[in-house]
């Protein structure tokens, strides 16, 4: 529709002022458009051509680009190429490095260090640990120096140089002999075990069962002695793990550890050599219902029967 103006009803001035004022407006919108149509192809079949993309800022994302799919994926857990190798472990809700060390039988410290943990309270569920010492490096025996190689010459033997019959033939030099780096031997049953004893004097009330007790709950009067079952090391002495109350752990050699729990005070420290014997722990009921003392025999972590290892009464 064209604008238009009705001027029949003004005076003949101002019908030709306001004439002209519509006029120059008119041409004003002409000569200046709002906005401008979209550009179209008019080929058959074709339609609006679309608006060309953004062009994107280095290390931006996009929604389906590889990048933004880099973002998504979730960061991997320390040590995650190790998951499901011999010696690894794999967190799992609860679990501490003290725990880590009782069921795998080694010092929650060499844990640690293993795995260079700036932080041992703090592991992830999810993280993949080294619960088990590295396999020993290749061990070379002693031998003399081997010459360097070089070029070999193949030369007729000298019948001048061979011993007289009464000389004695020089010795020969030792093979080189290489021991291939491996881990380390499997336990054998005949291996020599401590020599145990009894920690406490009380009775047993609950014997051993290998998933619901793990050990022996023996019973006394709070502030009865504890004792070392045989010699060794104090591995861990505190209450840091959860069941267990006020805890010792001895490590006797790489095969054995034995754990003293519920304790109403500790008499050791970790890192503390102890002696067959030696009061290292009084009974108490710290973390359980009564006073005891929960004790454990673990060959290489696993729980074994203290009945059948310890002398009969």
């Amino acid at each position: 529709m064209k604008p238009s103006m009705k001027t029949d009803l003004l005076p003949p001035r101002l019908a030709r002022a306001a004439a002209f004022a519509f006029l120059v407006s008119l041409l004003a919108a002409c000569a200046s458009p709002t906005h401008r149509a979209p550009v179209e192809d008019r080929r058959p079949g074709a339609g609006t051509r679309p608006a060309a993309p953004a062009a994107s800022l280095p290390g931006s994302t996009s929604s389906s680009g590889p990048v933004a799919a880099a973002e998504i994926a979730p960061k991997p857990l320390p040590g995650a190429e190790n998951a499901g190798k011999p010696g690894y472990y794999t967190v799992r809700p609860g679990d501490t490095l003290i725990r880590l060390g009782l069921e795998n039988g080694q010092n929650w410290r060499d844990i640690a260090r293993w795995n260079a943990l700036e932080n041992p309270n703090a592991i992830e569920v999810g993280q993949v640990l080294r619960v088990l010492p590295p396999a020993p490096a290749a061990q070379v025996a002693n031998a003399q120096p081997v010459a360097p190689a070089g070029r070999v010459e193949s030369r007729p033997l000298d019948a001048s140089a061979l011993p007289s019959a009464g000389a004695s033939a020089p010795a020969s030099a030792p093979a080189v002999t290489t021991t291939p780096a491996s881990a380390a031997p499997p336990l054998r049953d005949g291996e020599a075990e401590p020599n145990w004893l009894w920690p406490a004097a009380g009775p047993v009330v609950t014997p051993f069962d290998e998933v619901k007790s793990k050990g022996l709950a023996i019973t006394g009067k709070a502030g009865d002695p504890v004792v070392a079952a045989a010699d060794g090391r104090v591995v861990y002495a505190g209450a840091g793990l959860r069941g267990y109350g006020n805890l010792v752990i001895v490590k006797h050699d790489t095969n054995y550890l034995t754990a003293y729990a519920h304790n109403q005070s500790l008499l050791v420290k970790e890192d503390q050599v102890v002696r067959r014997g030696q009061k290292i722990a009084e009974m108490g009921s710290s973390d359980a219902e009564r006073v005891q003392l929960h004790f454990e025999i673990r060959r290489q972590g696993k729980p074994v029967d203290p009945a059948r290892l310890l002398p009969p009464r």
